[in-house]
Protein backbone atom coordinates (compact mmCIF):
# COMPACT_ATOMS: atom_id res chain seq x y z
CA UNK A 1 0.00 0.00 0.00
CA UNK A 2 1.01 3.12 -0.63
CA UNK A 3 0.41 5.28 2.91
CA UNK A 4 0.35 8.93 2.82
CA UNK A 5 -0.80 11.05 5.93
CA UNK A 6 -1.50 14.58 6.18
CA UNK A 7 1.29 16.55 8.17
CA UNK A 8 0.86 19.23 10.78
CA UNK A 9 3.44 21.65 9.12
CA UNK A 10 5.99 23.58 9.89
CA UNK A 11 5.42 27.28 7.74
CA UNK A 12 6.86 30.43 7.29
CA UNK A 13 4.78 33.05 9.21
CA UNK A 14 3.24 36.00 7.02
CA UNK A 15 3.01 38.30 9.94
CA UNK A 16 6.60 38.05 10.66
CA UNK A 17 8.06 37.40 6.68
CA UNK A 18 6.07 39.99 4.57
CA UNK A 19 7.65 39.00 1.44
CA UNK A 20 7.48 35.20 1.31
CA UNK A 21 9.35 34.75 -1.83
CA UNK A 22 12.58 35.67 -0.45
CA UNK A 23 12.76 33.06 2.05
CA UNK A 24 12.07 29.83 -0.50
CA UNK A 25 14.64 28.33 -2.64
CA UNK A 26 15.14 26.06 -5.14
CA UNK A 27 16.15 22.36 -3.59
CA UNK A 28 19.51 22.26 -2.27
CA UNK A 29 21.05 20.33 -5.17
CA UNK A 30 20.56 22.96 -7.64
CA UNK A 31 22.33 25.88 -5.52
CA UNK A 32 25.88 26.56 -5.88
CA UNK A 33 28.02 29.14 -3.85
CA UNK A 34 27.10 31.63 -6.37
CA UNK A 35 23.33 30.64 -6.18
CA UNK A 36 23.58 30.33 -2.13
CA UNK A 37 24.77 34.06 -1.63
CA UNK A 38 21.86 35.69 -3.50
CA UNK A 39 19.57 34.06 -1.40
CA UNK A 40 21.40 34.50 2.22
CA UNK A 41 21.27 38.21 0.65
CA UNK A 42 17.44 37.75 0.37
CA UNK A 43 16.41 37.56 3.41
CA UNK A 44 17.85 36.40 7.56
CA UNK A 45 15.23 33.74 7.24
CA UNK A 46 15.46 32.24 3.86
CA UNK A 47 15.16 28.57 3.83
CA UNK A 48 18.92 27.83 2.45
CA UNK A 49 20.35 28.72 6.10
CA UNK A 50 18.72 25.34 6.82
CA UNK A 51 18.79 23.38 4.22
CA UNK A 52 22.98 24.72 3.02
CA UNK A 53 24.22 26.37 5.89
CA UNK A 54 27.32 28.22 4.42
CA UNK A 55 30.32 26.82 6.36
CA UNK A 56 32.53 28.81 8.85
CA UNK A 57 35.81 28.80 10.05
CA UNK A 58 36.39 26.88 13.26
CA UNK A 59 34.02 24.39 11.76
CA UNK A 60 34.17 20.66 13.23
CA UNK A 61 32.60 17.66 12.76
CA UNK A 62 30.98 17.56 16.49
CA UNK A 63 29.74 21.14 16.18
CA UNK A 64 29.83 23.76 15.67
CA UNK A 65 29.07 23.31 11.92
CA UNK A 66 26.58 24.28 9.15
CA UNK A 67 24.36 20.99 10.28
CA UNK A 68 24.22 22.70 13.95
CA UNK A 69 23.67 25.97 12.61
CA UNK A 70 20.92 25.40 10.50
CA UNK A 71 19.31 23.16 13.81
CA UNK A 72 19.70 25.78 16.43
CA UNK A 73 18.03 28.92 13.25
CA UNK A 74 15.32 26.59 13.35
CA UNK A 75 14.87 26.50 16.82
CA UNK A 76 15.22 29.74 17.41
CA UNK A 77 13.15 31.04 14.00
CA UNK A 78 9.84 28.71 15.98
CA UNK A 79 10.80 30.15 19.56
CA UNK A 80 10.62 33.57 17.71
CA UNK A 81 7.48 33.16 15.89
CA UNK A 82 9.02 33.16 12.75
CA UNK A 83 8.19 29.68 12.11
CA UNK A 84 4.60 28.72 13.12
CA UNK A 85 3.69 25.12 13.50
CA UNK A 86 -0.03 24.20 12.09
CA UNK A 87 -2.79 23.35 14.59
CA UNK A 88 -4.08 20.63 12.41
CA UNK A 89 -3.21 18.11 9.99
CA UNK A 90 -3.60 19.40 6.69
CA UNK A 91 -2.49 18.07 2.91
CA UNK A 92 -1.22 20.47 0.70
CA UNK A 93 -2.25 21.19 -2.80
CA UNK A 94 0.74 22.36 -4.72
CA UNK A 95 0.52 24.21 -8.33
CA UNK A 96 3.15 25.06 -10.57
CA UNK A 97 2.23 27.00 -13.90
CA UNK A 98 5.13 28.05 -16.25
CA UNK A 99 5.61 28.69 -19.94
CA UNK A 100 7.31 26.31 -22.29
CA UNK A 101 8.13 25.98 -25.77
CA UNK A 102 5.03 29.06 -26.10
CA UNK A 103 2.67 26.73 -24.05
CA UNK A 104 1.58 27.35 -20.83
CA UNK A 105 1.13 24.43 -18.12
CA UNK A 106 0.16 23.88 -14.64
CA UNK A 107 1.41 21.02 -13.28
CA UNK A 108 -0.42 19.89 -10.03
CA UNK A 109 1.05 18.09 -6.83
CA UNK A 110 -0.16 16.81 -3.32
CA UNK A 111 2.47 17.93 -0.68
CA UNK A 112 2.04 14.92 2.57
CA UNK A 113 3.66 12.38 4.56
CA UNK A 114 4.38 9.67 2.66
CA UNK A 115 5.24 6.15 4.47
CA UNK A 116 8.86 5.17 3.53
CA UNK A 117 9.24 1.75 2.40
CA UNK A 118 12.03 -0.67 1.17
CA UNK A 119 12.67 -0.66 -2.51
CA UNK A 120 12.32 -4.43 -2.76
CA UNK A 121 8.75 -3.72 -1.64
CA UNK A 122 7.73 -2.63 -4.77
CA UNK A 123 5.32 0.28 -3.61
CA UNK A 124 8.11 3.40 -4.39
CA UNK A 125 11.12 2.96 -6.81
CA UNK A 126 13.75 4.50 -7.88
CA UNK A 127 15.29 5.06 -11.38
CA UNK A 128 18.30 6.95 -11.19
CA UNK A 129 21.87 6.07 -9.44
CA UNK A 130 22.83 7.57 -5.92
CA UNK A 131 26.14 8.68 -4.51
CA UNK A 132 27.04 8.63 -1.23
CA UNK A 133 28.58 11.98 -0.69
CA UNK A 134 25.04 13.84 -1.06
CA UNK A 135 23.41 10.69 1.11
CA UNK A 136 26.39 11.42 3.72
CA UNK A 137 25.68 15.16 4.04
CA UNK A 138 22.21 14.74 3.70
CA UNK A 139 21.98 12.12 6.80
CA UNK A 140 24.13 14.54 8.85
CA UNK A 141 21.50 17.61 8.63
CA UNK A 142 18.54 15.30 9.15
CA UNK A 143 19.73 13.50 12.10
CA UNK A 144 21.00 16.79 13.17
CA UNK A 145 17.55 18.81 12.97
CA UNK A 146 15.52 15.84 13.08
CA UNK A 147 13.29 17.77 10.31
CA UNK A 148 12.48 17.26 6.57
CA UNK A 149 13.36 20.60 5.87
CA UNK A 150 12.73 19.75 1.67
CA UNK A 151 10.21 17.44 0.18
CA UNK A 152 11.22 15.18 -2.37
CA UNK A 153 9.30 14.77 -5.77
CA UNK A 154 7.19 11.43 -5.99
CA UNK A 155 4.99 10.21 -9.28
CA UNK A 156 2.17 8.39 -9.10
CA UNK A 157 -0.02 6.10 -11.48
CA UNK A 158 -3.53 7.78 -12.45
CA UNK A 159 -4.44 7.00 -15.75
CA UNK A 160 -7.57 8.74 -15.78
CA UNK A 161 -6.22 11.53 -13.71
CA UNK A 162 -8.97 10.50 -11.27
CA UNK A 163 -6.69 11.46 -8.11
CA UNK A 164 -5.67 14.83 -9.72
CA UNK A 165 -9.81 15.48 -10.45
CA UNK A 166 -10.55 15.22 -6.66
CA UNK A 167 -7.80 16.92 -5.83
CA UNK A 168 -8.73 19.97 -8.14
CA UNK A 169 -12.43 19.92 -6.99
CA UNK A 170 -11.53 20.30 -2.97
CA UNK A 171 -9.90 23.81 -3.92
CA UNK A 172 -12.50 24.74 -6.71
CA UNK A 173 -13.40 28.73 -6.33
CA UNK A 174 -10.49 29.00 -3.43
CA UNK A 175 -7.92 31.69 -3.42
CA UNK A 176 -4.22 30.11 -2.55
CA UNK A 177 -2.96 30.87 0.68
CA UNK A 178 0.15 31.34 -1.21
CA UNK A 179 0.95 32.67 -4.62
CA UNK A 180 4.61 33.82 -5.27
CA UNK A 181 7.69 33.20 -7.17
CA UNK A 182 11.07 31.49 -6.35
CA UNK A 183 14.38 33.71 -7.75
CA UNK A 184 16.16 30.88 -9.58
CA UNK A 185 12.83 30.13 -11.72
CA UNK A 186 11.44 33.70 -11.38
CA UNK A 187 9.01 32.54 -14.38
CA UNK A 188 6.99 30.15 -12.50
CA UNK A 189 3.76 31.18 -10.10
CA UNK A 190 4.23 28.88 -7.63
CA UNK A 191 0.52 28.27 -5.63
CA UNK A 192 -0.28 26.46 -2.00
CA UNK A 193 -3.68 25.49 -0.95
CA UNK A 194 -4.12 24.01 2.79
CA UNK A 195 -6.36 21.30 2.93
CA UNK A 196 -7.90 19.84 6.48
CA UNK A 197 -11.66 19.24 5.48
CA UNK A 198 -11.07 15.54 7.09
CA UNK A 199 -13.65 14.19 4.84
CA UNK A 200 -11.33 15.13 1.66
CA UNK A 201 -7.88 13.87 3.40
CA UNK A 202 -9.84 10.13 4.22
CA UNK A 203 -10.84 10.41 0.47
CA UNK A 204 -7.24 11.51 -0.82
CA UNK A 205 -5.82 8.90 1.57
CA UNK A 206 -8.14 5.80 -0.30
CA UNK A 207 -7.52 7.33 -3.56
CA UNK A 208 -3.78 6.58 -3.03
CA UNK A 209 -3.72 3.03 -0.84
CA UNK A 210 -4.17 0.87 -3.93
CA UNK A 211 -1.23 2.58 -5.84
CA UNK A 212 2.09 0.94 -6.58
CA UNK A 213 5.25 1.27 -8.62
CA UNK A 214 5.34 5.45 -7.51
CA UNK A 215 8.63 6.87 -8.93
CA UNK A 216 10.95 9.16 -7.18
CA UNK A 217 11.18 11.66 -9.90
CA UNK A 218 13.70 14.04 -7.68
CA UNK A 219 14.91 13.23 -4.30
CA UNK A 220 16.91 10.15 -4.63
CA UNK A 221 19.43 10.82 -2.12
CA UNK A 222 17.13 12.68 0.40
CA UNK A 223 14.69 8.95 0.14
CA UNK A 224 17.78 7.08 0.43
CA UNK A 225 18.78 8.65 4.07
CA UNK A 226 14.90 8.81 5.16
CA UNK A 227 15.74 5.17 5.10
CA UNK A 228 18.63 4.85 7.06
CA UNK A 229 17.02 7.48 9.69
CA UNK A 230 13.99 5.41 10.36
CA UNK A 231 15.86 2.20 10.75
CA UNK A 232 18.27 4.08 13.41
CA UNK A 233 14.93 5.43 15.08
CA UNK A 234 13.62 1.99 15.00
CA UNK A 235 16.42 0.51 16.71
CA UNK A 236 16.33 2.79 19.64
CA UNK A 237 12.72 3.22 19.61
CA UNK A 238 11.76 -0.43 19.14
CA UNK A 239 8.14 0.15 20.73
CA UNK A 240 7.48 3.20 18.50
CA UNK A 241 4.03 2.81 16.46
CA UNK A 242 3.82 2.27 12.80
CA UNK A 243 2.33 6.43 12.89
CA UNK A 244 5.77 7.35 14.06
CA UNK A 245 6.92 10.15 11.92
CA UNK A 246 10.22 9.02 11.50
CA UNK A 247 8.41 6.26 9.57
CA UNK A 248 7.61 8.81 6.81
CA UNK A 249 9.14 11.83 4.24
CA UNK A 250 8.03 14.87 3.43
CA UNK A 251 6.96 14.84 -0.58
CA UNK A 252 4.81 16.07 -3.42
CA UNK A 253 3.27 13.30 -5.02
CA UNK A 254 2.11 14.57 -8.76
CA UNK A 255 0.18 12.04 -11.39
CA UNK A 256 2.24 10.65 -13.73
CA UNK A 257 -0.37 11.67 -16.35
CA UNK A 258 -0.81 15.00 -15.47
CA UNK A 259 -0.27 17.55 -18.34
CA UNK A 260 1.85 19.68 -16.83
CA UNK A 261 4.63 17.26 -16.09
CA UNK A 262 7.99 18.39 -18.31
CA UNK A 263 10.91 16.43 -18.52
CA UNK A 264 13.47 18.33 -19.91
CA UNK A 265 17.60 17.04 -20.80
CA UNK A 266 20.40 17.45 -18.87
CA UNK A 267 23.87 18.11 -21.34
CA UNK A 268 27.04 17.11 -19.95
CA UNK A 269 30.51 18.97 -20.29
CA UNK A 270 33.64 17.40 -20.00
CA UNK A 271 36.21 19.22 -17.98
CA UNK A 272 39.54 18.62 -16.56
CA UNK A 273 40.77 16.01 -19.05
CA UNK A 274 43.42 16.62 -21.68
CA UNK A 275 44.11 12.49 -22.64
CA UNK A 276 41.78 12.57 -25.67
CA UNK A 277 41.47 15.47 -28.04
CA UNK A 278 37.84 16.72 -29.15
CA UNK A 279 39.33 15.70 -32.80
CA UNK A 280 40.27 12.66 -31.30
CA UNK A 281 36.80 11.71 -30.15
CA UNK A 282 35.08 12.70 -33.39
CA UNK A 283 37.64 10.40 -35.10
CA UNK A 284 37.13 7.39 -32.90
CA UNK A 285 32.99 8.20 -33.13
CA UNK A 286 32.97 7.96 -36.74
CA UNK A 287 33.49 4.18 -36.08
CA UNK A 288 30.16 3.29 -35.17
CA UNK A 289 28.33 6.83 -35.47
CA UNK A 290 27.70 9.04 -38.37
CA UNK A 291 29.51 12.60 -37.99
CA UNK A 292 28.08 15.68 -39.98
CA UNK A 293 29.04 19.28 -39.13
CA UNK A 294 26.54 21.90 -38.32
CA UNK A 295 26.67 25.62 -38.38
CA UNK A 296 25.71 26.20 -34.64
CA UNK A 297 24.02 25.02 -31.82
CA UNK A 298 20.51 25.75 -32.55
CA UNK A 299 21.00 24.17 -35.21
CA UNK A 300 22.65 21.23 -33.53
CA UNK A 301 20.11 21.25 -31.17
CA UNK A 302 16.92 20.51 -33.91
CA UNK A 303 18.51 17.80 -35.00
CA UNK A 304 19.21 15.96 -31.93
CA UNK A 305 15.50 16.79 -30.81
CA UNK A 306 14.25 15.45 -34.32
CA UNK A 307 15.08 11.88 -33.05
CA UNK A 308 12.50 10.39 -30.81
CA UNK A 309 14.81 7.31 -30.34
CA UNK A 310 17.13 9.00 -28.59
CA UNK A 311 20.39 7.65 -30.68
CA UNK A 312 21.43 10.76 -32.22
CA UNK A 313 23.51 13.23 -29.89
CA UNK A 314 25.71 16.69 -30.41
CA UNK A 315 28.67 17.53 -29.84
CA UNK A 316 30.78 20.89 -29.67
CA UNK A 317 34.76 20.46 -29.69
CA UNK A 318 35.31 24.38 -29.08
CA UNK A 319 35.78 27.51 -31.35
CA UNK A 320 38.01 25.58 -33.73
CA UNK A 321 36.56 22.28 -34.13
CA UNK A 322 33.05 23.43 -34.25
CA UNK A 323 29.49 21.65 -33.90
CA UNK A 324 28.73 18.07 -34.89
CA UNK A 325 25.63 15.86 -34.52
CA UNK A 326 26.81 12.02 -34.06
CA UNK A 327 23.77 9.54 -34.86
CA UNK A 328 24.04 6.30 -34.13
CA UNK A 329 24.76 4.27 -37.31
CA UNK A 330 23.70 0.47 -35.93
CA UNK A 331 21.13 0.11 -32.86
CA UNK A 332 21.92 -3.81 -33.28
CA UNK A 333 25.02 -2.80 -32.08
CA UNK A 334 24.45 -1.90 -28.47
CA UNK A 335 24.79 -5.16 -26.99
CA UNK A 336 28.30 -4.95 -27.97
CA UNK A 337 28.89 -1.51 -27.55
CA UNK A 338 26.93 -1.80 -23.87
CA UNK A 339 28.61 -4.84 -22.98
CA UNK A 340 27.44 -4.94 -19.13
CA UNK A 341 24.27 -6.75 -18.10
CA UNK A 342 21.35 -4.41 -18.45
CA UNK A 343 18.46 -4.82 -20.15
CA UNK A 344 17.83 -3.92 -23.51
CA UNK A 345 15.25 -0.93 -22.42
CA UNK A 346 18.34 0.03 -20.52
CA UNK A 347 20.79 0.13 -23.01
CA UNK A 348 18.60 2.11 -25.47
CA UNK A 349 18.70 5.13 -23.60
CA UNK A 350 19.73 7.87 -24.39
CA UNK A 351 22.20 8.80 -21.29
CA UNK A 352 23.42 4.80 -21.87
CA UNK A 353 24.37 5.79 -25.02
CA UNK A 354 26.20 8.94 -24.26
CA UNK A 355 27.89 7.68 -20.85
CA UNK A 356 28.96 4.20 -21.68
CA UNK A 357 29.74 4.52 -25.24
CA UNK A 358 30.74 8.35 -26.13
CA UNK A 359 32.16 9.58 -22.52
CA UNK A 360 33.84 6.48 -21.33
CA UNK A 361 34.20 4.47 -24.37
CA UNK A 362 35.09 6.49 -27.14
CA UNK A 363 36.08 9.77 -25.57
CA UNK A 364 38.16 7.47 -22.66
CA UNK A 365 36.69 9.62 -19.68
CA UNK A 366 37.53 7.61 -16.18
CA UNK A 367 34.80 6.46 -15.01
CA UNK A 368 36.06 8.12 -11.46
CA UNK A 369 36.07 11.42 -12.79
CA UNK A 370 32.14 10.70 -13.53
CA UNK A 371 31.87 9.09 -10.63
CA UNK A 372 33.11 11.78 -8.30
CA UNK A 373 32.26 14.92 -11.18
CA UNK A 374 35.68 16.04 -11.11
CA UNK A 375 35.44 16.14 -14.59
CA UNK A 376 32.23 16.39 -15.75
CA UNK A 377 29.53 19.93 -15.50
CA UNK A 378 25.78 19.15 -15.55
CA UNK A 379 23.59 21.75 -17.30
CA UNK A 380 19.92 22.65 -18.42
CA UNK A 381 20.93 25.16 -20.71
CA UNK A 382 22.81 24.12 -23.74
CA UNK A 383 24.41 27.50 -24.13
CA UNK A 384 26.21 27.57 -20.76
CA UNK A 385 28.23 24.14 -21.42
CA UNK A 386 29.47 26.00 -25.09
CA UNK A 387 30.16 29.23 -22.72
CA UNK A 388 31.77 27.76 -20.77
CA UNK A 389 34.17 25.77 -23.31
CA UNK A 390 34.64 28.98 -24.96
CA UNK A 391 35.84 30.28 -21.80
CA UNK A 392 38.62 27.49 -21.73
CA UNK A 393 36.98 25.99 -18.85
CA UNK A 394 36.05 22.92 -20.07
CA UNK A 395 37.31 20.70 -22.91
CA UNK A 396 34.28 19.45 -25.11
CA UNK A 397 30.31 18.63 -24.75
CA UNK A 398 27.80 16.41 -25.73
CA UNK A 399 23.97 17.17 -25.83
CA UNK A 400 21.57 14.79 -25.77
CA UNK A 401 17.47 14.57 -26.28
CA UNK A 402 15.32 14.34 -22.93
CA UNK A 403 14.07 11.46 -21.17
CA UNK A 404 10.88 9.71 -22.19
CA UNK A 405 8.64 9.07 -19.18
CA UNK A 406 7.63 5.67 -20.50
CA UNK A 407 11.40 4.95 -20.17
CA UNK A 408 11.18 5.78 -16.85
CA UNK A 409 8.66 3.56 -16.06
CA UNK A 410 10.28 0.72 -17.87
CA UNK A 411 14.00 0.99 -16.30
CA UNK A 412 11.67 1.12 -12.55
CA UNK A 413 9.73 -1.57 -13.26
CA UNK A 414 13.02 -3.78 -13.94
CA UNK A 415 14.55 -2.61 -10.90
CA UNK A 416 17.46 -0.60 -12.67
CA UNK A 417 18.63 2.73 -12.37
CA UNK A 418 19.43 4.92 -15.33
CA UNK A 419 22.96 7.04 -15.01
CA UNK A 420 23.04 10.07 -12.53
CA UNK A 421 21.43 13.25 -13.72
CA UNK A 422 19.91 11.39 -16.51
CA UNK A 423 16.36 13.29 -16.32
CA UNK A 424 15.80 16.39 -15.17
CA UNK A 425 11.66 17.92 -13.95
CA UNK A 426 11.04 20.81 -14.61
CA UNK A 427 10.07 23.04 -12.79
CA UNK A 428 11.37 21.84 -9.58
CA UNK A 429 9.99 21.48 -6.48
CA UNK A 430 10.95 24.32 -4.39
CA UNK A 431 12.34 24.54 -0.66
CA UNK A 432 10.58 26.54 1.96
CA UNK A 433 7.09 25.55 1.63
CA UNK A 434 6.32 22.98 4.60
CA UNK A 435 8.44 21.32 6.91
CA UNK A 436 8.15 17.62 8.89
CA UNK A 437 9.21 17.59 12.20
CA UNK A 438 10.27 13.65 12.63
CA UNK A 439 11.90 13.50 16.27
CA UNK A 440 11.42 10.31 17.79
CA UNK A 441 8.04 11.94 19.95
CA UNK A 442 6.23 13.41 17.23
CA UNK A 443 3.05 10.93 15.24
CA UNK A 444 0.89 11.63 12.55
Amino acid sequence: MAIIKPFRAVRYNPHRVADLQTVVSQPYDKIDDALRDRYLTLSPYNVVRLILNPPQPGDIASGPNGYTRARDLYQQWLREGVLLREDRPAFYVYRQTFTIEGRTRTRQGLIAAVELVDFDQGIILPHERTHSGPKEDRLRLLETMQVNTEQIFLLYPDPDNAINDLISGAIAGRAPDLDLVELRESDVRQQLWVLTDPATLSALQKSMAPLRGLIIADGHHRYSTGLTYRDQQRRTHPDAPPEAAFNFIQATLVSMSDPGLVILPTHREICHFNDTSPAEVLRRAAEVFTVTPVSDLVTCLEQVNMHPSGHVFGFYGGPGIGFYVLALKDVGQLDTLIPEAHSPVWKSLAVSVLHKVLIERIAGVPTQGIEDQTMIRYHRDARAAVASIDAGQGNFAFFVSPTRLEQIKAVAARGETMPQKSTDFYPKVISGLTMLPVSPEERL
